[in-house]
């Protein structure tokens, strides 16, 4: 069987420090894509980071299929998508897309 996510283990990097966890879409964990939308929501428990990654890309139909969804070690995703570390402190309730064409995220405006 071939392997299924983005990053084999072997290759992933400390980023982040700890062993927290988050959830992401399979978009950005095995298709690779870069990370488009994140939130963070009250954790569910203390190994929980509360954060939640999305590529942008995903329909309705996908989001609402929890098979497409994954529970991984934050430092995996930042190894997918380095570019979220800067924001992985920002507080429980963020909203954050990413600025089209850059490595920034904004804050969601509705």
């Amino acid at each position: 069987m071939a392997f299924k996510y983005k990053i084999k283990p072997e290759d992933v990097k400390e980023i982040v420090a700890g062993t927290r966890y988050c959830y992401a879409s399979d978009r950005v964990s095995v298709d690779g894509l870069p990370v488009g939308y994140m939130y963070r929501e009250k954790p569910e428990d203390e190994d929980d980071s509360g954060w939640r990654f999305y590529s942008g890309t995903e329909t309705e139909e996908y989001v609402e299929d929890e098979y497409h969804f994954m529970m991984f070690d934050l430092n995996y995703i930042a190894n997918c998508d380095p570019t979220i570390v800067p924001y992985l402190k920002t507080k429980v309730g963020a909203e954050l897309e990413r600025v089209s064409g850059t490595d920034k995220f904004q804050p969601v405006q509705d």
